[in-house]
């Protein structure tokens, strides 16, 4: 059927998203690697993490900012 004759009356109008937030549910990959770090650079993590949990999610997040702020300087 040529697209000149498909009826598209009751397909709702395209909107915009102004405030729509691009990858706001993506959840990038996590990879398990071997990683040797200085112990102070280990420690002063472990030491902001509420009770040592979570050092490993800063350092991640520590990394990710240096990432982004080398890919836009």
């Amino acid at each position: 059927m040529p697209d000149d004759r498909i009826d598209t009356s009751d397909i709702p109008e395209i909107v915009t998203w102004p405030d729509a937030e691009r990858g706001l549910f993506y959840r990038p990959v996590k990879k398990q690697i071997t990683l040797r770090l200085d112990a102070d650079v280990i420690a002063w993590f472990k030491r902001r993490a509420p009770g040592g949990r979570g050092y490993q999610t800063e350092i991640n997040r520590a990394l990710r900012q240096h990432v982004q702020r080398s890919k836009n300087p």
